[in-house]
């Protein structure tokens, strides 16, 4: 379950993490009220679930009150992939001399977390991870012990962070364990010329699982502009689209999110993030599985699927039996890359090898199931 920036905001602010002044809202003539009691002079930033606002003209910066109107007037109603613009956060703009990126995943392989940290944020951070693999910091962190000052430290050192950011990045990790989230990211972290280091934005997703411990976000309607997206939610599919050409299904946010990753770093963008699962079994699995690969292959800007499942209650058979029944009930046009690994993998693995599509292939590992699914995506 993702929030919105402002919703990320708040709850920066409640663990003390230094943030700007802000306020929230649907109504040009209202921003500019905000504007006004901000001091004048504001960043005007389109609330929407994706990245890219920025080049998209979702986040500007209003010398005035009135220049403030006139801009969120602009920004509401409009179109950011696929996510219509309601509402606007207005904010006292930062003058900053550093720009850093920090985030906390979960690293599903590995059964623990990673802190991801550079020491070169803000908006081209994937281009520099992709440029400069080596400026950008993966540090392993053991839930168990978590991020104490010391651990914030050895992470801060590892991505060239100043010192002043160590207490910055504990209060991170208590906002992701005591919040029950998967992901938490701030991009950019800043250092003012006064010093002080402020979350300037910030992205928070949190785990479905505790949606009943996070009753304060779920009164929120959800809509959906995309027709892929509403299409998925109509299944039961966790599924944010991207601006990629590979699309990325798995069962467990964290793998796929560690997915997401393998491709990009083979050269490769996602087109989607589809979930479909880590706790579900026989025939819903079967059936989510077809839903959720319908749905990925009928994305235009799809050119190769990658399907990666490491079975457990979410059985490699069943998912088999799923991709099976989309390959007899639609032409297959795109090529699909399918790593199977754990419960009854070699079982899926047999029942995929009967079919034999010609347009379905198999990979040993995620790496090279994410290596072939991006040379095949640039070679479509």
């Amino acid at each position: 379950m993702d929030l919105y920036e402002h919703q990320a905001r708040q709850l920066f602010e409640e663990y003390g993490i230094v943030v700007p002044r802000a306020e929230v809202t649907d109504s040009s003539k209202k921003a500019r009220e905000i504007a006004r009691r901000l001091g004048g002079r504001v960043v005007v930033k389109a609330q929407v679930k994706t990245g890219g606002r920025g080049r998209a003209g979702g986040v500007k910066l209003a010398a005035d009150p009135a220049a403030t109107e006139l801009t969120a007037r602009h920004i509401l109603g409009m179109d950011i992939k696929g996510h219509r613009v309601r509402t606007v956060m207005v904010a006292e703009p930062i003058d900053t001399v550093e720009e850093f990126y920090v985030a906390y995943a979960l690293d599903r392989a590995r059964g623990g977390f990673l802190a991801v940290a550079s020491a070169q944020g803000g908006a081209e951070i994937e281009e520099v991870a992709a440029r400069r693999p080596e400026a950008v910091a993966r540090v392993p962190v053991d839930p168990a012990e978590g991020v104490t000052s010391s651990k914030a430290a050895e992470i801060a050192t590892a991505a060239g962070l100043p010192p002043q950011t160590v207490d910055t990045l504990v209060r991170l990790w208590q906002v992701l364990v005591r919040e029950d989230a998967l992901l938490v990211e701030v991009n950019p972290l800043v250092r003012t010329r006064q010093g002080r280091i402020v979350a300037l934005d910030g992205r928070i997703t949190l785990d479905g699982n505790a949606r009943f411990r996070q009753a304060r976000w779920g009164t929120e309607h959800t809509e959906h502009d995309d027709p892929l997206e509403a299409a998925a939610a109509a299944r039961g599919l966790t599924y944010v689209k991207l601006d990629g050409e590979v699309g990325v299904i798995g069962n467990g946010a964290g793998l796929v999110m560690s997915t997401l990753d393998v491709v990009a770093g083979h050269g490769a963008r996602p087109a989607t993030f589809l979930d479909i699962g880590a706790d579900i079994g026989g025939g819903a699995c079967a059936r989510l599985m077809a839903d959720g690969l319908s749905v990925v292959l009928s994305d235009p800007s799809v050119r190769s699927v990658l399907v990666n499942v490491f079975g457990g209650i979410t059985a490699c058979d069943t998912v088999a039996e799923g991709i099976v029944r989309v390959l007899d009930a639609v032409r297959l046009t795109k090529p699909l890359v399918v790593r199977l690994d754990g419960n009854n993998a070699a079982r899926g693995r047999a029942i995929l090898d009967e079919r034999a599509h010609p347009l379905l292939e198999q990979a040993p590992t995620m790496d090279t199931a994410a290596s072939r699914a991006a040379e095949l995506a640039r070679q479509g």
